[in-house]
């Protein structure tokens, strides 16, 4: 693992992992499962059922904790809708009387990878677009995010050290620069670099630091079933023309694992100078180049160098 961070590393911190069910946010809790911290692992998908989620998948937040423990650290589920206010509320009640404080708020939700579109839906122009899809891309993507900060940032600043990160697709710098996908898509990621600029701002006076963190190319485990393939034979989707399942671009060959994204932050939550991270915006092979983390395959891949 990383050189900035060991089993122990986060022992004894609370972070909460917002949109832990799959994923970047199931990647980013195991991670910091793996530093010892007690992660807070919340979503719609539980064992208790998934009807309120927007996709029907057999992940869940509870074998998401349970990874966290398995890799050393304390998992615990809670299923929470965080574009409903009263259940964030609730959720925020019941930490503050579990653990008193959290030290690391995780603002991964997302949930709209269906409404996005297939690629051949992409670079419409927005009339051409469902606006009620497009309007519950908003709502996935940045209500999501300002309703959690709302009601759990409370309870990290009440000691200096807290951090606050916020999970998008690209960096600032890429995506002012580049359209994404959509009107809709293109807002809600670059929305999220600034919302991380913006709690930065308002974090700094309490000794606490926002960070914007981007994945590369995220083998989560739609990508793979999309591609037809495992986390063992992932690069088979590379071969042309094959029989069984859809051949990637070549810049898949760069793709990375949910965990590389996770220890990224778990270094940046280990750091005693994160706060030089405030209000930046950056992508996990940045961080892995600054702090020496690998994936799980001992590479240090860099979708965005390929992209």
């Amino acid at each position: 693992m990383a050189a900035a961070t060991g089993p122990d590393a986060l022992r004894g911190r609370i972070a909460v992992v917002a949109g832990a069910t799959r994923g970047a946010g199931r990647g980013i809790a195991a991670a910091l499962g793996e530093a010892g911290a007690t992660v807070i692992c919340t979503g719609r998908s539980s064992a208790r059922g998934n009807e309120h989620s927007d996709y029907d998948r057999p992940e869940t937040i509870e074998k998401t904790a349970e990874l966290v423990t398995a890799l050393g650290g304390a998992g615990v589920p809670v299923q929470v809708d965080h574009l409903d206010v009263e259940q964030v509320r609730t959720l925020a009640a019941r930490i503050g009387e579990d653990f008193g404080a959290i030290d690391v708020l995780v603002n991964d939700v997302w949930g709209a990878e269906l409404l996005k579109g297939p690629p051949p839906t992409w670079n419409r122009p927005i009339w051409e677009h469902d606006l009620t899809a497009g309007l519950r891309i908003l709502r996935l993507g940045l209500d999501t995010h300002l309703i959690t900060s709302h009601f759990l940032l409370p309870l990290m600043v009440g000691k200096p050290g807290g951090l606050l990160v916020e999970v998008t697709d690209g960096t600032a710098e890429y995506n002012a620069e580049h359209y994404r996908l959509s009107v809709f898509y293109d807002l809600v990621k670059t929305a999220v670099n600034r919302l991380a600029f913006s709690h930065g701002h308002e974090l700094a006076p309490f000794g606490a630091a926002a960070v914007a963190v981007t994945p590369g190319w995220l083998r989560s485990e739609m990508m793979l079933d999309h591609y037809r393939v495992t986390e063992n034979t992932w690069r088979a989707a590379l071969i042309a023309n094959r029989p069984d399942g859809p051949t990637a671009p070549p810049g898949f060959a760069d793709s990375e694992t949910p965990r590389y994204v996770g220890r990224g932050v778990a270094a940046l939550a280990a750091d005693h100078s994160r706060g030089r991270w405030n209000q930046r915006s950056v992508s996990s092979a940045e961080l892995a180049r600054e702090y020496g983390f690998t994936d799980v395959d001992g590479r240090q891949p860099d979708g965005w160098a390929s992209g």
